[in-house]
């Protein structure tokens, strides 16, 4: 075959495999929104449920949260005192030796006014999928209200929905003032839609374990 045709051919192949990959990304961009929308709501009208459930984030090494996971405490926080929720379970990375997100999360609700024995830490919350699989199966709740940044939101909302967790959402927008790092995080959220729906079509085991009742007793 000539060189002229063998590079057509190619360039054809590559082509068509990008448009593919971009109508699959957009897809599931379009089914998550769908799929979330009816659920995600401001801080003072969402539906009142029994817990909130905060994603972990960046914490520094002196344990205090960054200013994103700092956004969603606070959220959290006004969600517990706004008696929308009544207890508070705090899903993150615990994975080194040296860096725990849920301890620091706690740790900050509590010197914020939450009262201790109303904060759950999860401390194998991964990612988003492994938080809403492990907030059903390890804690036992079936409804919840999810707490992260609004670029984040419809993803955590379907996720926990598509894994049986009956979710609402509220999204934290203060982080927009940081352009270029909120900018990133919408451009991520497009792969990690895909990657989403990958996990929950597989049905991924994450981290288990032995199942807990530190939720039921909270919301005692």
């Amino acid at each position: 075959m000539p060189p002229a045709r063998l590079l057509k051919r190619a360039a054809f192949t590559v082509a068509a495999v990008g448009l593919a990959g971009a109508l699959a990304v957009l897809g599931t961009a379009g089914f998550v929104r769908s799929l979330s929308a009816p659920h995600i709501y401001g801080a003072d009208k969402v539906p009142a449920t029994p817990v909130a459930l905060v994603l972990g984030a960046e914490i520094y090494p002196d344990g205090t949260p960054s200013p994103y996971l700092k956004g969603r405490l606070d959220l959290a926080k006004r969600l517990y005192q706004t008696g929308k929720v009544k207890a508070i379970l705090v899903s993150g990375d615990n994975g080194e030796l040296h860096y725990n997100e849920p301890d620091g999360m706690r740790n900050y609700l509590i010197r914020n006014g939450v009262p201790a024995n109303r904060v759950v830490a999860d401390y194998a919350g991964f990612d988003t999928y492994d938080s809403c699989v492990r907030a059903r199966q390890i804690f036992g709740v079936s409804r919840l209200t999810v707490v992260t940044q609004g670029y984040h939101l419809p993803r955590a909302v379907a996720t926990c929905r598509l894994v049986g967790v009956e979710a609402e959402g509220v999204g934290d927008y203060s982080g927009r003032l940081q352009g270029p790092t909120w900018r990133y995080g919408q451009l991520r959220e497009l792969g990690a839609n895909f990657k989403m729906t990958w996990d929950v079509g597989t049905r991924r085991t994450p981290v288990l374990g032995q199942q807990e009742t530190s939720v039921q007793e909270a919301l005692r």
